[in-house]
């Protein structure tokens, strides 16, 4: 009996894990569709919006503080095991071939869904692993919220755990002009190189 009840307690379990994969797969693609739904049919006032932050070094940061340059946006968490720090050097590597191929400075700027660990300390250590001039910004939870809600940012923690969760989110990129608003956004297919050409080629289409 133990072992037709082991593999029966397995298969549960492993068809579960399937199901809250497909579940966060799923999540992830239908806000990427959403965002896509929105840039098209209503246009670039649909994405983004104010918000009222902290950077990593405790200062005020708002939307505001993004006018003056391109800015590309990423939403993550600093205990992210794998995928934000290679989103982050992806961003840190295509910025800079974004500067050398037009000469517009872009601000990189990683802002986290997990302000409940991610203090201001801990995101500043986080944020000058990847650029120099990269920004972190964190807050209390509720402006944090209200910051994903504008770039339909989709996060959720992955179990009920308070000090040993994982947080499952939509894993894009969003390009602002220097008035702060919505250009285009990037998902994870793109490679550094491509992102640079695509971001060169917004930039340079918008100021012919």
């Amino acid at each position: 009996m133990g072992g037709p009840v082991s593999y029966a307690s397995l298969a549960l379990t492993l068809g579960t894990g399937a199901g809250i994969l497909w579940y966060f797969n799923h999540e992830r693609e239908r806000k990427l569709a959403e965002i896509r739904s929105k840039q098209e049919s209503v246009g670039v006032a649909a994405i983004g919006g104010p918000f009222d932050l902290l950077d990593q070094d405790g200062k005020r940061f708002t939307h505001e503080d993004l006018r003056g340059n391109y800015s590309l946006l990423y939403f993550g968490f600093t205990h992210c095991p794998d995928i934000c720090p290679d989103e982050l050097e992806k961003l840190a590597t295509a910025i800079d071939g974004v500067e050398k191929q037009t000469g517009h400075k872009v601000l990189p700027v990683f802002i986290t869904v997990d302000p409940e660990r991610d203090s201001v300390p801990k995101v500043k250590a986080y944020v000058k692993q990847f650029h120099p001039r990269l920004i972190g910004l964190t807050g209390p939870l509720e402006k944090v919220k209200a910051a994903a809600k504008a770039y339909r940012v989709y996060y959720t923690k992955t179990n009920d755990d308070p000090n040993d969760y994982l947080v499952d989110h939509s894993i894009i990129m969003y390009l602002l002009n220097p008035d702060g608003q919505f250009m285009s956004f990037y998902g994870k297919n793109y490679t550094a190189t491509e992102l640079a050409e695509n971001i060169s080629g917004v930039i340079t289409k918008q100021k012919v």
